[in-house]
């Protein structure tokens, strides 16, 4: 296979036009003055490209306005459920061909962000309590629905969690943002953080494929009793949380050998709940693991999320949203222009054009655009 070295199939400017488009279709700012739109986006997608502050971003620039200018207009978004509305119409408008009108493998999960200090009355409705991690049990928590498929996996939507969401409530609110792209739910995969009665109940009620590994709870009548033999099988387990509040579902029991892994032997357990999954017994385990790659999704966007220690709750989405958007862009960059048709699946030369690539791109286009400072000079008199 041989490349033309004349004329490139993407450019740094064209990566960013894609980038900016995106960003004014779909997301309304407020500006003022000679201060455009286009020019704030293009201030925060610099900071996103080299995940540095908004003040830094400032400083590196030439051209632009100063630190205090650009947050003076970020402060004007204040409605949290209308941005999250634009950054879940942003990242549907950016996704590969033919993932609409199809029945997809999806992924829900939580990405926690750690927050610390005294909530304010403003941030409180916004805050999540979770296990101690990083020094905190607060969180900033975002829900996200994730696309399992090859080379077109991306986030559909995006729900910045309040305090009192429900788990069936997330759910509910990601699944139902799929009815406008009339995708399918071909197979569920949760965390054991979704294990639960209300959950499981919801979703047999809504006739959806689903994998939930089992939380190994209890000794003589929990989960932990079919924790015994040397081979896998299935079973029915009934989950009780009150006298009136239970559900009964497949649950499988996984065997697998250690074999020296971690310089560990024995038999290690998997469980979980299986709903209308045609999968066989032996590879349910394997078909699971699939579902990190929502994981993988979470270090991507960590890759391009603006820096900032401003705890307000509209900003903090606005930021992790863009992030989001940034890797569904370059996911249909790559099926789009990284790309060639080919009997059995398109070729994608991922290799040519990894995330760090189009940042690399973004960032230097803004660069050359608005010009670098070179020097630090001294106050005059």
């Amino acid at each position: 296979m041989t490349f033309s070295l004349e004329i490139p199939v993407l450019t740094d400017s064209e990566t960013l036009n894609e980038v900016i488009d995106c960003l004014i279709e779909n997301i309304s700012i407020e500006t003022q003055g000679a201060f455009e739109p286009k020019t704030l986006f293009e201030i925060l997608v610099k900071a996103a490209s080299c995940e540095d502050s908004i003040e830094n971003t400032s400083k590196t620039l030439k051209n632009i306005p100063s630190g205090n200018d650009i947050r003076y207009h970020l402060d004007k978004i204040n409605n949290f459920e209308e941005l999250e509305a634009q950054i879940n119409q942003a990242l549907k408008s950016r996704i590969p061909i033919g993932l609409k009108k199809s029945c997809l493998k999806i992924a829900i999960d939580l990405n926690l962000i750690p927050y610390y200090g005294k909530p304010t009355p403003e941030e409180l409705p916004y805050i999540y309590r979770s296990q101690a991690k990083s020094g905190t049990c607060s969180f900033y928590a975002y829900a996200t629905l994730y696309v399992i498929n090859k080379n077109k996996r991306v986030t559909l939507a995006v729900r910045g969690v309040r305090s009192f969401d429900t788990s069936v409530a997330i759910i509910t609110y990601l699944l139902a943002s799929l009815d406008v792209l009339h995708i399918k739910v071909k197979k569920l995969y949760l965390d054991r953080g979704f294990f639960s009665v209300p959950v499981i109940r919801w979703l047999q009620a809504l006739n959806i494929p689903l994998i939930i590994p089992a939380v190994k709870t209890g000794k003589k009548a929990g989960i932990k009793q079919f924790l015994k033999g040397r081979k896998s099988y299935k079973t029915t387990y009934t989950l009780t949380r009150s006298k009136d509040n239970f559900v009964t579902f497949d649950l499988w029991i996984i065997c697998k050998y250690k074999k020296g892994k971690r310089g560990k032997k024995g038999v290690e357990y998997f469980a979980y709940v299986v709903y209308k999954v045609k999968t066989s017994l032996d590879y349910i385990h394997e078909d699971y693991r699939k579902r990190f790659g929502i994981e993988s999704s979470y270090r991507l966007k960590n890759l391009c999320r603006i820096r900032t220690t401003n705890k307000k709750p509209v900003l903090r989405l606005l930021f992790v949203g863009i992030s989001f958007i940034l890797v569904n862009i370059w996911v249909n960059l790559l099926w789009l222009k990284i790309s060639l048709p080919r009997r059995g699946g398109r070729l994608i030369y991922r290799q040519l054009f990894g995330l760090k690539q189009m940042l690399a791109f973004l960032c230097q286009a803004v660069e050359r655009k608005y010009q670098v400072i070179e020097g630090v000079y001294l106050p005059s008199g």
